[in-house]
């Protein structure tokens, strides 16, 4: 046997010296070296970091393979180590990269057609992982291919330590199907990170790398011989290794994949992150890593926020949520919460990207424009009273989120209290094609043109992602510039531009941070009063889909979303209910230890002491001694401001003007008077044909439709064949539908009819069924 080995040893050489003289070690020493490995190892995985340098997300980048982190050999568990050398290399310390006494073993084997152990050492499969010639085929390795990785082993075991060898070996070899590496096959299969490996699962492990592909049963039955000769070390327990037990083990983690493609707190920013990144021209592969804007403490609050809220509104039908937090002056992403995770049924939608109607949050883009042209101030007196505007498709009659009209008010209580006749208004005189044109500046992207979402456009009905929106609302914090988003450090992008009047945008952010303007519809303790300088727009879309807040601070612009991704309509979730507390509660944590001041008036901005005058004395119930809002300082853009605004005309709803047909003429109503004692009443309100849409900002059950009666006496309101009210004015909860409205008097005499039709969502009144379809 000695001399047969001898033998093998002298032909192996004649074989090496053969092998160098046809260029072998040209091959051999143009091996890498361990950190030049160590340098081009790409994981499958992508790490998103923090600017505090945290890992927010991992994310899958590489879809051939599944490959972990590089592990160093000391974060590996003592067992593995020990497992993989006693199944691999025994003497994988001994020897200096070839195990001569195991190749002359194998050799003696194959003499005698007897199965061996293979003399491939640790180093020699290293050195086939380097090199792909050098690999192992379909039908085992050639003679020169044998001969290579023999000189390449030699050469690693000169150049690099063992322990380097150890460690490079485990993060390159092939463990099972995709699994490349010890760290994805810890996760995989064990849900642990590789220094947590016990003696069973590094028996496993290294009976893997034998056969990586093998069925369950041959893999148990070599992790148990493996399990048996680590509790056979010095110094180890000696124990029973029950076999049965652990082929119900090997079994099960071969099944188990717990290494979740994507690990974190922000993985819908982080695919947004990736594709923009890949989308430069010029821009290299994923890299391991990638720093980004996010705050990562910030990111964890606004995500569990986001839930807590969520939560407490169980019973709503509102399972869907998003936040998103830009710093002012660099664009810069702090936090983006794209779903509630878990509570959504669709949690892999990003609620910052999907496209939803805005509801009222565009009003301030609007009242700015209307400034800038001088078509309005701040001061301005503004029409909020019952408008019936005629479009192609009937009229369209705008009603307020309390269903009470404020009469006469001021731009901006208007604003601030977000009533919506006073914003169609303004749109009627800013027309929808230029406010389009406007909301194209301040970066929204609009599908379609102005005429086709027509006098709705002031009550927000196109569709826009929450970044563009809360970007646009960072436009009025920066004084009317709009600047690119930014989601990692040196992020090339554009310089800022003009979108809308510095002045204007000034006096928008004053009207929003207005708790005063605000209470005629939110009241003086509303949730979004906060301890420090903040401007803020609350929105509901059509028929409560979308709810939404989206505001500024002195350095920070906070949007929120709430709602359905799957475009389900939630149950009494309001502005104040739903969004804001999350948007409150952001906007606290920024500034818990942060101030917050009051911007600075640009220059040339007016500010001037105004005064407002009564309303006239034939407004009933009103006093014309009573002003219509208190005195105070006011804000103008240069040569619009004065000192005293007031109503020369009668009240409010005499200036809506009524269609032909709508008032009895004189001669009919001298006919009436002719047959009867009492002259016939007329139905003033609403008029003949009215078509009324459901404002989405109002919850339903607070929806009232006002009818309006002149003349007669005793008076009584049916629809539909029921009496809903009577006297000449009555309000009546809307149901959707057509309907026939009948105003008669006490003897059931008909003094005069009109059909009408409902659309949008109703609610039913309580202890009330809907009224008869006709």
């Amino acid at each position: 046997m000695l001399l047969l080995g001898r033998r093998l040893a002298w032909t192996a050489g004649a074989l090496l010296a053969a092998g160098l003289g046809a260029g072998m070690p040209q091959r051999a020493h143009a091996l890498p070296t361990y950190a030049e490995v160590r340098q081009d190892f790409r994981p499958s995985d992508t790490l998103i970091l923090s600017r505090e340098g945290e890992v927010v997300q991992r994310l899958r980048t590489d879809a051939t393979v599944r490959r972990g982190q590089w592990v160093a050999l000391a974060d590996v568990s003592p067992a593995l180590r020990a497992a993989l050398v006693l199944s691999e290399d025994k003497r994988f310390y001994e020897h200096s990269g070839v195990d001569w006494r195991a190749a002359s073993a194998a050799a003696w084997g194959n003499l005698w057609n007897q199965r061996t152990r293979g003399a491939s050492t640790i180093t020699m499969q290293l050195a086939g992982l380097l090199d792909g010639d050098w690999r192992q085929g379909p039908g085992g390795r050639s003679v020169v291919q044998k001969l290579g990785q023999t000189v390449a082993a030699q050469v690693l075991d000169r150049r690099w330590r063992k322990d380097q060898v150890l460690e490079a070996y485990l993060n390159l070899v092939p463990f099972r199907s995709e699994l490349v590496g010890i760290d994805a096959l810890s996760r995989t299969l064990f849900g642990k990170a590789a220094h947590g490996l016990d003696d069973r699962e590094a028996a496993v492990a290294a009976a893997l790398v034998r056969a990586p592909n093998a069925r369950p049963a041959l893999v148990s039955q070599r992790a148990c011989g493996v399990l048996r000769e680590l509790q056979q070390r010095p110094g180890q327990a000696a124990a029973r290794v029950d076999c049965d037990a652990l082929d119900l083990f090997v079994t099960a983690a071969l099944q188990r994949r717990a290494f979740d493609a994507s690990e974190g707190i922000a993985p819908h920013f982080a695919r947004y992150l990736l594709r923009q990144q890949q989308a430069v021209p010029g821009a290299a592969p994923v890299p391991e890593q990638v720093a980004s804007t996010l705050r990562a403490p910030l990111q964890r609050f606004a995500v569990q926020t986001l839930g807590q809220h969520l939560r407490e509104l169980q019973g709503r039908n509102v399972e869907d949520g998003a936040v998103l937090v830009l710093d002012n002056a660099t664009g810069a992403v702090l936090a983006w919460v794209g779903s509630s995770g878990q509570l959504s049924q669709a949690g892999e939608v990003d609620g910052v990207l999907a496209l939803r109607q805005p509801g009222s949050t565009l009003k301030p883009f609007l009242y700015a424009q209307a400034i800038a042209e001088r078509r309005l101030t701040a001061a301005s007196l503004v029409d909020d009273s019952p408008a019936h505007i005629a479009t192609a498709g009937g009229l369209y009659i705008p009603q307020n989120y309390d269903r009470q009209f404020k009469g006469w008010v001021s731009a901006r209580t208007a604003l601030a209290a977000s009533l919506n006749v006073p914003a169609v208004r303004t749109l009627v005189m800013v027309t929808p094609d230029a406010f389009h044109r406007q909301l194209g500046a301040l970066g929204l992207p609009l599908r379609e043109s102005g005429d086709y979402f027509g006098y709705s456009l002031a009550l927000g009905s196109p569709e826009v992602p929450l970044l563009h929106l809360t970007n646009a609302f960072r436009s009025l914090a920066n004084g009317g510039n709009r600047g690119p988003v930014r989601l990692w450090p040196g992020q090339p992008g554009t310089a800022p531009v003009r979108a809308i009047d510095a002045g204007a945008a000034f006096i928008v952010g004053d009207i929003l941070s207005d708790g005063n303007a605000r209470s005629r519809t939110f009241g003086t303790d509303s949730v979004l009063a906060t301890r420090f300088w903040s401007a803020v727009k609350t929105g509901t879309s059509k028929d409560m889909r979308d709810n939404w807040a989206v505001g500024w601070s002195e350095r920070y612009t906070v949007g929120v979303w709430v709602g359905n991704a799957s475009g389900a309509a939630m149950h009494d979730v309001s502005g104040t209910s739903g969004a804001a507390p999350i948007w409150a509660a952001v906007m606290g944590f920024l500034h818990a230890r942060e101030p917050s001041r009051a911007p600075a008036a640009p220059k040339g901005l007016v500010r001037q002491a105004v005064q407002f005058g009564a309303l006239p004395a034939a407004q009933e119930g009103v006093a014309p001694s009573l002003p219509l809002e208190a005195a105070r300082e006011e804000w103008f853009v240069p040569g619009t401001q004065q000192a005293r605004f007031a109503i020369d005309a009668g009240p409010p709803g005499e200036s809506v003007a009524i269609p032909r047909g709508a008032r009895p003429s004189r001669a009919a109503a001298k006919a009436a008077d002719a047959a009867d004692e009492q002259p016939l009443a007329r139905i003033l309100a609403p008029v003949p044909g009215t078509i009324i849409a459901l404002d989405p900002d109002i919850p339903p059950e607070r929806q009232r439709l006002q009818f309006v009666a002149s003349g007669g006496r005793d008076l009584r309101w049916r629809i539909d064949g029921r009496e809903q009210g009577r006297g000449t004015r009555a309000a009546w909860l809307p149901w959707p539908g057509r309907h026939q409205l009948e105003l008669v008097d006490g003897r059931g005499k008909v003094h005069d009819t009109l059909q009408f039709e409902v659309r949008g969502a109703g609610v039913r009144a309580a202890g009330a069924s809907p009224p008869a379809r006709r």
